[in-house]
């Protein structure tokens, strides 16, 4: 290659350069100016997803990743930290993709874009260490602490879990817990009751009172 030829390339290559930067400030113009409504509009050429997962609109720096169970991986191999009643709340399972949008002020803001196949399995709940598992008939799967706060949730609980479809182990979120419901027989011939022995220790003795009934004559 002559050094005519290697000058020219260097000399395309910058205009290419500088078209792009115009171009950008071009869209950031005119987003100041109209706002997310005209980037919504189909057929503009303008894309507010992210490009290799980052981007910046008027709202601040937009990062897009993957929920690992307690972080969003972004495409920078960094784990950016999601809030955990944030996670429970909204029931996040690992692989699912979320956006981060962090705004001038510094706050993170999360959305989930991209749910992946979702399970629901039954299980028990175990603590082991300071972590919390679900014990299932295919496999354990670990939850988040804030997860088994916000529904005060004991171990040897029974719970529904959902998980990622084909998983066998890894991170799930709890949906709902089984309370714990056991037959307490009644004194003086009278009907058997139900308690919830939720939050229970031990189980107090119980007695029906006979007007609590009345039989059929």
């Amino acid at each position: 290659m002559t050094d005519d030829t290697k000058n020219k390339l260097l000399m395309i290559q910058q205009m290419v350069e500088n078209i792009e930067t115009n171009l950008d400030i071009v869209r950031k113009a005119i987003l100041d100016i109209a706002g997310d409504e005209l980037a919504d509009l189909p057929g503009n050429g303008y894309s507010k997803r992210p490009i290799n997962g980052v981007s910046v609109s008027n709202k601040g720096k937009v990062i897009e990743g993957v929920f690992d169970g307690e972080s969003m991986l972004g495409p920078d191999g960094r784990k950016y930290p999601v809030p955990p009643n944030y996670a429970s709340k909204s029931k996040l399972v690992s692989g699912d993709i979320l956006t981060l949008t962090i705004a001038d002020n510094g706050s993170f803001i999360y959305k989930q874009i991209g749910p992946v196949e979702r399970v629901q399995m039954v299980g028990t709940l175990k603590r082991i260490g300071g972590d919390y598992f679900v014990h299932t008939e295919d496999g354990e799967y670990r939850v988040l602490t804030a997860s088994v706060t916000y529904f005060k949730a004991e171990p040897g609980d029974q719970v529904t879990v959902i998980v990622a479809g084909g998983s066998t182990g890894g991170w799930g979120a709890i949906e709902n817990i089984i309370p714990r419901v056991v037959h307490i027989e009644a004194h003086d011939d009278t009907e058997p009751v139900k308690r919830d022995l939720k939050g229970s220790d031990e189980v107090e003795d119980f007695k029906v009172p006979k007007t609590l009934f009345k039989r059929a004559k």
